[in-house]
């Protein structure tokens, strides 16, 4: 592989999962196929699909970029006209489209050790609107949305995997979730105008056709999370429909008019209910296809997949965890770990956006929160050209050499799902005075490289009110970080918590330890530093008094005898409330 001058900042993940994506690569032995439970290669090997999705590459969802409140992606670009003018906003998403997902993204992410991407789609880049059809119950073609299609591709048989079709937003919308698809609610929806349906059909034969002899290509997943009420209104989930019979035809003609021209690729179907209910969808209509279901925000047990594992083991077909993610890396690495006990391939959400549990982290300018402000009704309209410079801006951070990679993310994700092995995240070579933030804690499951009281969020569970890190900064794990003036640093640190660091010490001898900490409480904290690699040593605890109001002041414990070469260091937390920004070790002379 040959990387350009931009992938060199990431050249350093290499190293961490070379092993691993060799393991885990995907040389294409034909096409997949649906075999019994299992997806295989033409030669009969399971294949274990490790994808992630494109969310926000063709279609944006606001939340993924702090406009929630905006909503579908229609109602974010007129934002844009509003501030920046109808040419600017054209503009603006025709360098989206070239800037969020290049070669390079496709790069990285087999690096990291990804066998598969997700495709989102977005229907409107592949063909036109019914209602701006210039014959009635035709269907115009765009070059755009294939074109785009085409070059993912190459970039994915570049690197040996497999590229997966999903159809985020289908015409008309498919649901009640209405950034997920687009949809105008004033406009018929997918399930209530025919000719929505037949130009969803007549994509994805055209889709069909064009990949048909294509073995890179892995799957059609023809229709992503319907949430739609067909016997009930009101069920604007679609999680308590019992028939689902809009639904299930849908995707049996659709299936139908793939096969008039494609007899290779696996059909991948969701049930309604965002995926998961698939009440009324058996009995299965064709002999190569896949079960997708979602999860995000619940239990890693068994117990959460035990009606997809039924409905696996009744119809001999295989499972896809098609979508998930939006969560801590503890939780990351539980449900992959499950996934794959199973044989269930898996697909995380998304790649890039504003926020920490991904692996790319776009970065949040003040230009651009201030225009954020102004569309929350928070703050003045800008100016046109602070709106434009504040958006180009944006256009230009999206780019992967601009991002920041969270290395956490991708090390749960692959390395922390073998093993409990621990390994420094940044290198620590102890001199004479050496400082170590304290947020550069070893990388590592809970438990093994730290230890926190609440690592995961589990919001879609009744009565627990779990986060993971509360401050949803620089790393993803249980432990609390929040920014400051000069960095970060861990807060809300509770009793029974603690932090492992892997270093080099270069020179035997006694070290002091000293400890930068402040505290927002009036309760003291106790903390103690042992090694724990070599014959304990525990250099004492040491009292941290309240100091509300004297902001960050240093603390000593008593000295540490470290042995010359790799020390792993404990810092145990007797009594939290307390904040901790960096540990420092001097050698005595």
């Amino acid at each position: 592989m040959i990387f350009n001058k931009a992938f060199t900042k990431y050249a350093f993940a290499l190293a961490a999962v070379f092993s691993l994506t060799a393991a885990n690569a995907v040389y294409s032995q034909g096409f997949l196929k649906a075999s019994g439970r299992l997806i295989t290669d033409a030669k009969g090997n399971k294949v274990i699909l490790r994808g992630m999705g494109l969310g926000g590459w063709m279609l944006q969802e606001g939340y993924m970029f702090r406009v929630s409140n905006i909503g579908q992606q229609y109602k974010i670009q007129a934002r844009i006209a509003e501030v920046a003018g109808d040419e600017y906003a054209n503009r603006f998403y025709e360098k989206w489209l070239a800037n969020h997902t290049r070669k390079i993204d496709i790069d990285s992410m087999a690096a990291w050790g990804f066998n598969s991407i997700r495709l989102p789609m977005h229907y409107a880049l592949y063909t036109l609107p019914v209602e701006k059809e210039p014959v009635a119950g035709q269907n115009t073609w765009l070059e755009k949305g294939f074109a785009l299609t085409d070059s993912l591709l190459q970039w994915c048989k570049a690197n040996h995997m497999y590229l997966i079709l999903d159809l985020h937003a289908a015409p008309g919308g498919q649901g009640n979730d209405l950034a997920i698809s687009d949809r105008d609610p004033d406009k018929p929806s997918l399930w209530e105008s025919a000719a929505n349906q037949q130009k969803m059909i007549a994509l994805w034969k055209k889709l069909a056709q064009r990949y048909a002899n294509e073995p890179y290509i892995g799957g059609y997943d023809i229709i992503n999370e319907p949430n739609w009420g067909f016997e009930k209104a009101d069920d604007k989930r679609g999680t308590e429909e019992t028939k689902n019979a809009p639904l299930r035809q849908l995707m049996v003609d659709i299936t139908k008019a793939i096969r008039e021209v494609d007899k290779n690729h696996i059909i991948i179907i969701e049930g309604n209910g965002f995926g998961n209910n698939y009440r009324g969808i058996f009995p299965l209509w064709d002999q190569n296809m896949v079960l997708s279901f979602h999860k995000y925000g619940n239990f890693n047990n068994q117990g959460t997949i035990q009606n997809f594992l039924d409905m696996s083991e009744q119809h001999n077909v295989p499972l896809w965890m098609g979508e998930s993610g939006e969560n801590s890396n503890t939780w990351f690495t539980e449900a992959i770990q499950m996934a794959e006990s199973h044989n269930i391939g898996w697909s995380w959400w998304q790649e890039k956006k504003i926020g920490i549990n991904n692996p790319l982290e776009i970065k949040l300018t003040p230009a651009y929160q201030k225009l954020v402000d102004y569309w929350s009704g928070k703050g003045a309209k800008p100016s046109q050209s602070d709106a434009i410079a504040a958006l180009d801006e944006l256009l230009n951070n999206v780019k992967l050499e601009n991002t920041i990679y969270h290395k956490d993310v991708t090390d749960a994700m692959f390395r922390q799902v073998r093993t409990s092995a621990t390994a420094p995240f940044k290198k620590h070579d102890i001199g004479s005075n050496t400082t170590i933030n304290a947020v550069d804690y070893d990388l590592g499951r809970q438990r093994f490289a730290y230890m926190d009281n609440d690592t995961a969020s589990y919001h879609y569970t009744p009565g627990v009110n779990t986060i993971g890190n509360r401050g949803y900064a620089y790393r993803n794990d249980g432990v609390d970080i929040r920014a400051d003036n000069n960095g970060y640093h861990i807060f809300n640190i509770e009793d029974g918590e603690w932090l492992e660091y892997t270093v080099n010490v270069k020179t035997k001898g006694m070290y002091a330890v000293k400890l930068v900490v402040s505290s927002d409480t009036a309760v003291n904290g106790r903390v103690a530093l042992s090694v724990i690699n070599q014959k304990p040593v525990t250099g004492g605890t040491v009292a941290i008094p309240s100091n509300s109001t004297k902001g960050w002041q240093t603390t000593t414990l008593q000295p540490l005898l470290l042995s010359k070469g790799k020390v792993v260091l404990r810092l145990y937390v007797q009594e939290g409330g307390f904040n901790l920004k960096s540990i420092q070790l001097i050698k005595n002379k």
